[in-house]
Order: structure tokens, then C-alpha cells, then sequence
């Protein structure tokens, strides 16, 4: 029995009873409904849950919703790739042919001992030069309580003196053996 002529043969008017059947069939012809045991595989198809290995094809949805970082949907085959397509309600739709990584990387965590008292992790070249400071409620604090105006540049100057306390403030949650910096870490 085909694919085409399952759908015409059941005459149930919701696309997710559809989409149930559809999946019911291919699990019969690629296998999915086999348990993997073992996680050594980049990704499981979307559809039929069939595992995809490291370097091996597999198809991606040409619309961006479907192939975003929060879904990321990739498909074992075209018949996958197909019986997602009602359910999503695309109108124009394609599968895109992709390989999957070869392996991935391998991420090494390196910790230092808490002993003793470190740097900050901030160190000059390589932390961020931006504005520490909220202009527009500077500015507006100012006004309100002082009834002045605010220089562009005190941002500047301002922002370096929060970076020299909240570094002595790590020091000294360091010191303490915290991973927190508390406000008793900016108290004299």
C-alpha cells in the first residue's frame, strides 16, 4: 500500500490523525520503530526517530522556522521530511540535501583550585570597553535631584570606576571562597 493511497483511503479530516498514520508507515519501511541503544549518533530524525550517524546524509526543511536553532528538525529521508510538511502548514517547501558533522568536537573543561586568591577573569584586552552605566536614568537622576545637565563623558569615567570595584568585589568573593559576588563584596 502506498503512501498516497492510505492518506485518500481514510476519510478522518484532521491533519494530526493524517500526520499519526503517516508516521505508522514510516516506521514499517525505514525501521524506526528499532530502540537505539547506543548514543553514538549526531542527531535522531524528527519524523520516525531512526538515528542519523556522524557524516551521514540526511534533509533539512528549506523554511527557516523548521531549521532554526530552537527546532533544528532534520529528517533520515525524503518520506520523513514529506510527513512533517501537513502538520507545519508550509506553503512553499523543499527539502534540502546535508551531511551530518563527522564527529563532534571534543570540549575539555579546565578548572583551577579555589586556593589562593586568582585575577579577575576580566582581564584588560580581552573584557569589553562598553558603557556600565544606563544613560538616560543617569541623566535623569541628575536632573531630578540636582537640577543639571549630564556630559557624555561622564558615562566613560563612570562606567571605568564600576569596573575597578567589581573587580576588587571578585577578589574578595574569591577570597571568600564564593562564586557569587554579594554585596558585602563592595563594602570597605
Amino acid at each position: 500500500m502506498s503512501l498516497q493511497s492510505l492518506l485518500i483511503n481514510h476519510s478522518v479530516s484532521t491533519l494530526i490523525y493524517q500526520q499519526r498514520l503517516i508516521m505508522i508507515y514510516l516506521r514499517g519501511v525505514t525501521g524506526g520503530d528499532e530502540l537505539e541503544t547506543s548514543t553514538d549518533f549526531w542527531r535522531k530524525c524528527s519524523t520516525c526517530k531512526k538515528a542519523i550517524s556522524w557524516g551521514q546524509q540526511h534533509y533539512i526543511c528549506s523554511v527557516s522556522t523548521c531549521n532554526g536553532q530552537r527546532t533544528g528538525y532534520v529528517f533520515c529521508s525524503i518520506l520523513c521530511w514529506d510527513a512533517h510538511v501537513p502538520g507545519a502548514k508550509h506553503r512553499d517547501a523543499g527539502a534540502l540535501e546535508r551531511v551530518a558533522p563527522k564527529r563532534e568536537p571534543v570540549r575539555k573543561i579546565v578548572t583551577a583550585p579555589l586556593t589562593g586568591v586568582r585575577p579577575p577573569a576580566t582581564s584588560k584586552v580581552s573584557a569589553p570597553r562598553e558603557i556600565l552605566v544606563v544613560a538616560s536614568k543617569l541623566k535623569d537622576y541628575i536632573r531630578i535631584t540636582a537640577e543639571m545637565n549630564t556630559s557624555a563623558s561622564v558615562m566613560d569615567i563612570l562606567s571605568e570606576f564600576l569596573r575597578r570595584e567589581c573587580d576588587e568585589a571578585v577578589i574578595r568573593a574569591r577570597s571568600d571562597g564564593r562564586k557569587t559576588v554579594m554585596d558585602k563584596d563592595f563594602e570597605r
